[in-house]
């Protein structure tokens, strides 16, 4: 199902890395460097999935991620954060800031296409709260 996903990271190789994912699998994408440009990019369009670096420059994944889920309108909205701490307490704290899902880095491409898939079908499953 092609869906619309932002890919919020400020390492452009990666970035652009996961845009090629993406666009394989048929979705809309588009790309934000920092943590202004992410909450801006999401103001302008409500993505279905954000792909959420961790660290980032003007607000990291976490502030990014506790702000989305405070907002009501964006709700049913999917996060993945991104990150090169992959310690279960980094996870946990992800998660329980409203993460659907958390992907270490390295990490597999294959890994990341399955991430994405399974939350857009959790998330189309189940109707925004």
């Amino acid at each position: 199902m092609a869906a619309s996903v932002l890919i919020a990271d400020d390492d452009a190789n990666i970035s652009q890395a996961l845009c090629f994912l993406m666009q394989r699998e048929g979705h809309e994408v588009r790309t934000a460097a920092d943590g202004e440009q992410t909450l801006a990019a999401i103001e302008q369009q409500r993505p279905d999935v954000v792909l959420l670096d961790l660290m980032m420059p003007k607000g990291n994944g976490y502030e990014i991620c506790r702000a989305l889920r405070a907002n009501r309108r964006y709700d049913g909205m999917r996060i993945i954060m991104l990150s090169a701490k992959g310690g279960e307490a980094d996870r946990r704290i992800g998660r329980n800031l409203g993460a659907d899902a958390y992907i270490s880095k390295p990490f597999a491409i294959a890994d990341v296409v399955a991430c994405v898939r399974a939350v857009l079908a959790e998330g189309y499953a189940r109707p925004a709260k």
